[in-house]
């Protein structure tokens, strides 16, 4: 696993789920680090919604079924892949560690987990890809974008990645404008939000309000990077059917399913809540995936049963990096591993394939509407 993973040092004893990890991360780093972490938008009703909506949703196991050769195995993007689990893009992982991106995709490539890089990481792609295997053992390998307005300097990124070996090209739409997210700026987080950012252009982070409204995506620039990407384009921010199928139309490859983890608009729908809609406007004919408070494995459970091909884990991976650097980046995604093993058998299936809306009882809950 590397020379990353063989630096860090012991994780502590008694972290035996993710809410260990995120209470022993909060004890390590700065009060402003953790604002800028744990912060959602406004008053943070969508970041709270977003993990309460999986927990919501209750189980319903078959018994007495042949389990033995259970597999986590899935295919997404013509490619099979170890786990139904990817490492959502997140920026700055410096900010937990000094091993940042790299620690990161040592353990996801370890733990056959997917890793889609941050267009903001501290670390440049070309110093990631070769740190994570192929495909079918790692994972996928996926590059995340923000389209700021310059097709040359996008363009540019996407063939970096493609000549680095990425596999595909993640383009968040849904964050035009940072989120009003009063818990950051309580923190005085922007003091600490430093450290090198390799693609991101110097003037982007001096440009007005009006001027990133100017600069804001547009579905003629989806047709465009569609037309001109060399690597299969997935769009993430997806949250209302009819962008679903418009996005369908132009032949993208992938859809995921995210409110920015409550981090944009505050009392957006959590995912949850959202998936079954886009699922059925997609109607299998893109991959389709899903982020935004998964924390057990019971939750990935429900969001494959809930008709995604594979979930995105953001905020618990920064968690264990700052515990355990590497170490702890691999103890957080294989305790998530381990539930969703354990779910599965308990559920009786042997296979993702097998996970379907059958083994869900949606309940009325007052705070969120039906699925």
């Amino acid at each position: 696993m590397g020379q990353y993973l063989m630096a860090t040092h012991t994780l502590p004893s008694g972290l035996v789920n993710l809410a260990d990890h995120e209470a022993l991360a909060r004890q390590r780093v700065p009060e402003a680090v953790w604002a800028y972490w744990a912060g959602g938008a406004a008053d943070e009703i969508t970041l709270r919604a977003n993990q309460a909506a999986w927990s919501s949703i209750a189980l319903r196991p078959r018994v007495l079924r042949p389990l033995s050769g259970l597999q986590t195995t899935i295919s997404l993007l013509g490619c099979t892949c170890p786990t139904p689990l990817l490492v959502a893009p997140m920026a700055r992982h410096g900010l937990a560690h000094p091993d940042a991106e790299r620690a990161t995709a040592l353990a996801a490539s370890a733990l056959g987990v997917g890793l889609v890089l941050s267009m903001q990481s501290h670390t440049a792609l070309d110093d990631v890809a070769p740190l994570v295997g192929p495909a079918s053992e790692a994972g996928p390998l996926w590059f995340q974008l923000y389209h700021l307005g310059d097709r040359g300097h996008t363009l540019a990124l996407v063939q970096r990645a493609h000549a680095a070996g990425y596999q595909a090209v993640v383009l968040t739409v849904d964050a035009p404008l940072q989120g009003v997210r009063d818990r950051e700026r309580r923190a005085g987080a922007a003091a600490v939000l430093t450290g090198p950012q390799p693609h991101w252009p110097a003037l982007h982070s001096a440009a007005s309000p009006e001027q990133l409204l100017a600069q804001a995506p547009t579905w003629d620039d989806v047709r465009w990077l569609q037309a001109c990407s060399p690597l299969p384009l997935l769009l993430k921010g997806i949250t209302h059917p009819a962008d679903a199928r418009l996005a369908l139309s132009l032949g993208v490859a992938g859809l995921i399913v995210s409110n920015h983890g409550g981090r944009v608009l505050d009392t957006a729908q959590p995912t949850a809540e959202l998936l079954p809609a886009i699922a059925d406007a997609a109607q299998g004919g893109c991959a389709l995936l899903v982020d935004g408070g998964i924390r057990r494995g019971t939750d990935v459970f429900k969001a494959l049963a809930l008709g995604a091909d594979a979930v995105l884990v953001g905020r618990p991976v920064l968690w264990g990096l700052a515990n355990g650097g590497a170490s702890g980046v691999a103890h957080v995604l294989r305790l998530l591993l381990d539930e969703l093993w354990a779910t599965m058998a308990l559920c009786g299936v042997t296979r993702v394939t097998e996970i379907e809306p059958d083994y869900l009882q949606i309940k009325h809950n007052a705070n969120h509407s039906r699925l």
